[in-house]
Formats: C-alpha cells, sequence, structure tokens
C-alpha cells in the first residue's frame, strides 16, 4: 500500500520532520523515517530541544563532560544543540544534493532572547551558519518588526533562513519582501544567489485555538439559539482560511516582474511552510491541517504524532485552493462578531515569542540543575 506521507509529493509538498531527539537519531528511527515516509528536511525550536534534552539519557555523557571540563550554561546549550544540527544536516545531505538545495534542510532557531534585537540577530545568524559549516542549514528568524530587517541583512549575506512565528498575512507579506530585498542587494553586489533558500514557516493550529476560544466565551455568553450556532460553525475555520489566503498571496507575489527578474538570475521562491500542524483540538480529524492545505511549492513540518497519523489514514490531494471563497467569508465573519483579526495574530505572535522563551530558559535552568549536581559530586570526590 501507498504510504499517503510520500504520496504528497505528487502535489508539489515536501514534508519536513518537526522534532530533534538524539535518542530517535542513535536508534536509526530518523534515517527510517527518511527512507520509508518521504521525510526531506527537518525544523526545530527552543521547545522541541528543551523536551528531547529534558527527557532520557542521550544527553547526559557529552554534558557531563562539557560541565566536567568548566563550560558556561550557553556554552553547554549550543554543544548539545550544534552536535545534533550537524548530525541531522549530514542525514540529509544526499537530499539536498539531489534535489539540487530544494530540500534536505535542518533549522536552528535564533535565541528567542532577541526577538527584539536586529544586530543580534543578524550576529547569532552569522555565528551559528559559520559554527556549523553546512550548507543545507538554515537559520529560523522570527517575524517580528525587529527579526524583517534582519531577514534581508542574513539574506544579503548568503545564509538560508527559515522565517517562524508568522502568523498574519500583513507579516506574511512583510516577510517577502524582505526575501526580495535581500536577494536583490545580493545581486546587486555581483553575489551569487542561485544556492540561497528560505521557507516561510506560517503557524496554523495556533489560530484556531485562539479564535475557537474567543467564540467560546461569545456562545456562552449568548442565550439566542440561533445565534450559538452561528458561532459553532465558525469554529475551526480561522486556521485553514488564513492559509489559504497567505497561499494566494504567495501565488501573486512571486509572479510579478520584481521576482521574475531575480528568478532570471537563479534566484528561487521563499516557500510557505505550514508550522503547528497537529491538531489540539480531539473533535477536530486528527490529520485535519495537514489534509487541508496541500499544494505545489509549499513545505508541511509535522511533528511525530502528526507523521504517524497522516501514514496510517491520511489523504494526499491538492486542497490548498479548495473554497477561497469561503475562506475569505469566515474571516469576515470573525471581524464581524468582534474577534478582530489584527488582535489575534498579534496576540499570537507575543505569545509564541513568549513560549519560546520560556522553553529556553527551562532549558537553561534544567542544565544549570546538572550543573550544580556533578560539581557537587566532585567536591566530595
Amino acid at each position: 500500500m501507498t504510504n499517503p506521507l510520500q504520496q504528497l509529493a505528487t502535489f508539489g509538498q515536501s514534508v519536513w520532520y518537526d522534532n530533534i531527539d538524539r535518542s530517535q537519531l542513535q536508534a536509526g528511527q530518523f534515517k527510517q523515517m527518511l527512507e520509508e515516509d518521504g521525510i526531506v528536511g527537518v525544523t526545530a525550536n527552543p521547545t522541541i530541544f528543551e523536551k528531547s534534552i529534558s527527557s532520557g539519557h542521550a544527553y547526559d555523557e557529552q554534558m557531563t563532560q562539557l560541565i566536567r571540563e568548566g563550560k558556561t550554561v550557553n556554552d553547554i546549550y549550543e554543544a548539545v544543540v550544534i552536535q545534533d544540527i550537524r548530525t541531522v544536516a549530514d542525514l540529509l545531505r544526499p537530499i539536498y544534493d539531489r534535489t539540487e538545495g530544494q530540500d534536505g534542510y535542518v533549522s536552528l532557531e535564533v535565541s528567542p532572547e532577541l526577538a527584539n534585537d536586529t544586530d543580534g540577530t543578524i550576529a547569532e545568524a552569522r555565528r551559528f551558519w559559520q559554527t556549523v559549516q553546512r550548507p543545507n542549514l538554515m537559520i529560523k528568524i522570527p517575524a517580528t518588526p525587529a527579526g524583517i530587517p534582519a531577514i534581508s541583512a542574513v539574506i544579503r549575506e548568503g545564509i538560508n533562513v527559515n522565517v517562524t512565528l508568522i502568523f498574519s498575512i500583513e507579516a506574511y507579506r512583510q516577510v517577502v519582501n524582505a526575501y526580495l530585498n535581500g536577494l536583490e542587494a545580493r545581486n546587486g553586489a555581483g553575489q551569487d544567489i542561485h544556492h540561497i533558500a528560505s521557507v516561510a514557516s506560517f503557524f496554523i493550529s495556533r489560530v484556531d485555538t485562539l479564535v475557537d476560544k474567543l467564540l467560546d466565551d461569545k456562545i456562552k455568553a449568548s442565550s439566542d439559539a440561533a445565534e450559538q450556532q452561528q458561532l459553532k460553525a465558525l469554529q475551526g475555520k480561522a486556521a485553514i482560511a488564513n492559509a489559504r489566503l497567505v497561499y494566494q498571496d504567495f501565488e501573486r507575489l512571486f509572479s510579478t516582474p520584481r521576482f521574475e527578474s531575480l528568478k532570471q538570475v537563479g534566484a528561487h521562491v521563499q516557500r510557505p511552510l505550514w508550522a503547528s500542524t497537529s491538531t489540539k483540538n480531539p473533535a477536530y480529524r486528527d490529520v485535519l491541517y495537514a489534509e487541508e492545505l496541500v499544494g505545489p511549492n509549499t513545505v508541511d513540518t509535522m511533528p511525530l504524532e502528526t507523521v504517524v497519523n497522516f501514514r496510517d489514514h491520511g489523504q494526499a490531494r491538492y486542497s490548498i485552493g479548495d473554497d477561497l471563497t469561503g475562506a475569505q467569508t469566515a474571516l469576515t465573519a470573525l471581524e464581524n462578531l468582534g474577534i478582530h483579526y489584527n488582535d489575534v495574530t498579534q496576540q499570537l505572535l507575543d505569545e509564541g515569542v513568549q513560549k519560546f522563551a520560556d522553553s529556553f530558559h527551562k532549558l537553561f535552568d534544567g542544565i544549570q540543575s546538572k550543573q550544580r549536581a556533578i560539581k557537587a559530586e566532585q567536591a566530595t570526590h
């Protein structure tokens, strides 16, 4: 029987794995997913690394050695993460070579502490790029007001970028513009642009999680059965509608004379990447977001649970262009009900930055406690 994950490629969609875990790498589980599931890239973030490092013992030996060498908490974090990133990059390198740089990437995120620091983001992106030394690395930069100019600067330097935490169509347009600005500046300086790759990571399920909660509040506050029904009918609609309208923008923005002139000198489109595609609401189909956003020049980054579910019962079909009128109607209806698009997407961006920062702090706290335990052990010997 054909694996539905592999079928997605026939519709022009690449599947990337949203996870890095050294125990999976050591057990050969990740390599197996590359071979059997058509996985062609990997993304990670501070939350993923925090979970991987805090659960199990795959990182204990390296961390203990680094602590004994007197390394700082930040040094330990970077050494551990960069080892995993290099390992994954090397496993993905044959895909990168085979697809001529279309796929085969692994993403490493700049510190969430730099979300509002343009210069700091540029400096860290440059340092990670030089440290990892893999052409199939993407540096993750958030689509914050400070992150947007950093994207242009980093692309200008020839560094691949995964723009993360995009929630609104307006932010998406700024991201595309930043990418094109970077390409134009590099090309204008007489430098090659054909090897530069970028994806725009648009977050999906978090939109429904917040909008559905706001609709729930309105349902509870209403005593009109017809109104309650109207509100319920909008639940689970915002996230897919938002992404489908963004894809329309993608098609428009990358068919302009501005991009065409860059394409003639080797530029690639910046593909939309659907992030946060696991279904949070148990009332919804567990592969809802993976099934409804399939189309050419897209990437879907799936956590393990979604990979397993889609492999088992996912249906691969072209779906990204379905019911675009309905998508706009749903967002307009929410606006008319007082659930304002700009407020929702701004809240999601603020929360997204905070969640990654919290995971970062939790990870550093875990390394510190391990550091203290080993130092105490050393003192007793």
